[in-house]
């Protein structure tokens, strides 16, 4: 379990170095056609890989890649994995708390879909996105 302050600081890191965002990926292996692709990244330079792994390990539900252009991205993809993360750093949160309340509303849609209907309400919650 992590101390306020340290959920404190996971949060001002995803403010300032991070992205929350959702998008509608075509894939005609998915009933409606398209995959729903949420995701919590958080960036840093390469430069300082071992201290950002050391922040990366206190999160523990993402996987790190490095990119070419030498920024590291420590991605939480997994809907449990969002919605646990995202708990834990909400109430800290300034710059993307709207896009963190937002996330929530569409993790729980996305678990609801049982028709085309459901799906449409999905959809237009990940707009939402675009305008945040």
């Amino acid at each position: 379990m992590l101390t306020q302050n340290q959920r404190a600081y996971l949060a001002g890191f995803l403010d300032g170095d991070g992205s929350i965002y959702v998008r509608l990926k075509p894939n005609s292996t998915y009933r409606y056609g398209f995959q729903v692709a949420p995701y919590i990244v958080v960036f840093q330079s390469q430069k300082n890989q071992k201290k950002f792994e050391e922040i990366c390990a206190l999160i523990g539900v993402g996987h790190l890649r490095v990119r070419k252009d030498g920024i590291l991205e420590y991605i939480i993809s997994r809907n449990d994995a969002l919605n646990e993360f995202l708990e834990m750093v909400k109430p800290f949160l300034i710059l993307k708390k709207d896009q963190a309340n937002l996330m929530f509303e569409i993790l729980a849609q996305k678990e609801k879909v049982k028709g085309q209907e459901d799906f449409a309400r999905l959809a237009q919650l990940v707009d939402r996105f675009r305008d945040l």
